[in-house]
């Protein structure tokens, strides 16, 4: 089958990248698909590894909990295990991505049209989805949370649906849980201004419609694929934002049961129709919020056809608690829409950096606001109010910090808070604010509150108590040298100046580093007063003379 012209790279050439980059890890031997799976690579984020050090996994050789092998590979991270791997996906720098993002969206390009595409190679439609080992069975979806999770669960998806009024296509990261050889459950959103595939299964409700044409897409071409997991504005067409991406056309063929586009280089398409009438439980499900999201009602979909390349891969998502790939996803995302709103929409010009959280709290519950020293009280707190305001979901805690805290460096937020804060001053609890995705849901009626915290210097400080860079630098490199075990350097890990310091102290401190100690004594003997209550404070005169202050 001859293959439309393309210049944007499918998920089989990201992957051969990602290899020559080294950041794909191929496993051969044997894998439980149900219970060794997900957790081999979860070890990845939980097991005290760098971001930087985490890979893309493939796994070759699969069985189920009962020993049944299966001829379909599974990849886990390809999209985002890091920013490294988002960054090849997206084909451009990290410190790009937001501009490429910015671009896109407002310079879509229309998908083009095709007669034939490679997810398409193979189909399997009527009795060849019926019966074990046939249809969904087939396919080696893992069980992503094993002791959990009640089924196998498609994570990594490109769920279409089109509004049956305006005949807009979304597209939308939603898992399905497996239930039959034909049949899933879907879970969309149903939170206020929830997922746009949700808002298409309640028009069609209205219409008197009893289904709903889906297709669940896995494999996407890369650019296709970070469109599930990004907050685009509502009605906006995904596969066209992707095509701005790209720098030209996504090809889209259409399905073979359902009256819907789907990408054309995708490496597998279930395509079926949601059922508008009934509903049915599904879940207990890892979610990325961190919790076990308990079973729920949600959207049967009988499936009424499946298509595949003639050598496909499936991808899974590692999500559940963060840090996770979903979570790499959005942060990357997310925090350049926060910068760029505090910046630019607000006009907050000291904001620095915005950091979603994201171990344990997965983005949505913790902003961290880096400005700079000596910002206005008033612009600081603009940026509080301003940040938690942002997305109905994110900011529940915002906190406020100086450009010398590392936001990822929970250890130095709490030094922060504890020496640069007051809490009846620079703490403010703000009611009203809705629940979003979590453990608790918004649509129970149960309100949640949000925290603002200003743990910014309002004066300066005395240096943090650590050698200097230069001294640490040289005891890292005999550290080294005498083979002692790696390091991994948090920040702070060297001291510096936080604004109340002085040249001559710095005079003294080089004088006492060079064995001159005795040198000092004789400079400090100069100073002695009388009558003065031991603490009161010195500062050095230039002229030599001293000075003591009470």
């Amino acid at each position: 089958m001859s293959q439309p012209k393309r210049g944007y790279r499918d998920l089989h050439e990201h992957l051969d990248q990602l290899k020559k980059e080294g950041l794909l890890l191929t496993i051969d031997r044997p894998i439980d698909k149900d219970s060794e799976l997900h957790p081999l690579v979860r070890w990845q984020f939980v097991g005290g590894m760098d971001e930087g050090e985490r890979k893309a996994f493939l796994f070759t050789n699969i069985h189920d909990g009962r020993g049944r092998k299966y001829d379909i590979p599974v990849v886990v991270g390809a999209l985002a295990a890091n920013r490294a791997i988002y960054s090849a996906g997206m084909r451009a720098p990290v410190e790009e991505i937001q501009a490429k993002w910015d671009k896109a969206i407002a310079h879509p390009i229309a998908p083009r049209i095709v007669n034939q595409g490679a997810c398409q190679e193979v189909v399997h439609e009527g009795a060849a989805l019926q019966g074990e080992g046939k249809g969904l069975d087939r396919l080696p979806i893992p069980i992503s949370t094993p002791g959990f999770d009640s089924a196998p669960t498609l994570t990594a998806t490109n769920v279409i649906t089109r509004d049956p009024e305006t005949g807009v296509q979304n597209m939308g990261t939603y898992r399905a849980a497996l239930k039959s050889s034909d049949r899933l459950v879907v879970r969309m959103a149903t939170r206020v201004g929830g997922a746009g595939g949700y808002r298409h299964y309640q028009k069609h409700q209205k219409r008197g419609d009893k289904t709903m044409p889906c297709a669940i897409v896995l494999g996407c071409p890369p650019y296709v694929a970070f469109m599930g997991p990004q907050k685009l504005p509502i009605d906006a067409d995904e596969v066209a934002v992707a095509g701005g991406l790209a720098g030209e056309p996504i090809n889209m063929v259409r399905a073979r049961t359902v009256d819907l586009l789907v990408p054309a280089e995708a490496e597998v398409v279930i395509e079926g129709l949601v059922d508008t009438e009934y509903v049915e439980p599904e879940a207990p499900f890892g979610e990325s919020h961190g919790h076990v999201a308990l079973e729920e009602f949600n959207m049967p979909m009988s499936v009424t056809a499946i298509t595949h390349r003639r050598h496909p891969v499936i991808p899974s998502y590692i999500s559940q608690v963060a840090p996770s790939e979903s979570s790499v996803i959005k942060r990357v995302a997310y925090e350049p829409l926060f910068l760029t709103h505090l910046r630019d929409a607000l006009g907050v010009k000291g904001v620095k950096k915005v950091a979603l959280h994201e171990p344990l709290t997965g983005l949505l519950r913790v902003t961290v606001i880096t400005v700079e020293r000596g910002l206005p009280r008033t612009e600081v707190w603009r940026a509080l109010y301003g940040a938690t305001s942002f997305k109905g979901d994110c900011g529940k805690i915002c906190i406020a910090v100086d450009e010398d805290i590392d936001a990822d460096n929970a250890d130095a937020l709490l030094w922060a808070m504890s020496y640069r804060m007051n809490p009846v001053e620079d703490v403010l609890a703000l009611p009203h604010r809705g629940q979003g995705h979590g453990p608790k849901r918004e649509h129970d009626q149960e309100e949640d509150s949000t925290l603002l915290m200003d743990a910014t210097m309002k004066s300066p400080m005395p240096p943090l108590a650590l050698p200097k860079q230069e001294y640490m630098e040289r005891a890292r490199a005999i550290w080294d040298e005498i083979g002692l075990p790696r390091l991994r350097p948090q920040p702070p890990w060297f001291g510096y100046s936080l604004g109340d310091w002085l040249p001559e102290w710095d005079a003294a401190a080089k004088r006492a580093v060079e064995g001159r100690y005795l040198e000092n004594g004789r400079i400090s003997e100069q100073q002695r007063r009388k009558g003065l209550k031991p603490e009161t404070k010195f500062r050095p005169d230039p002229t030599g003379k001293g000075n003591g202050k009470g």
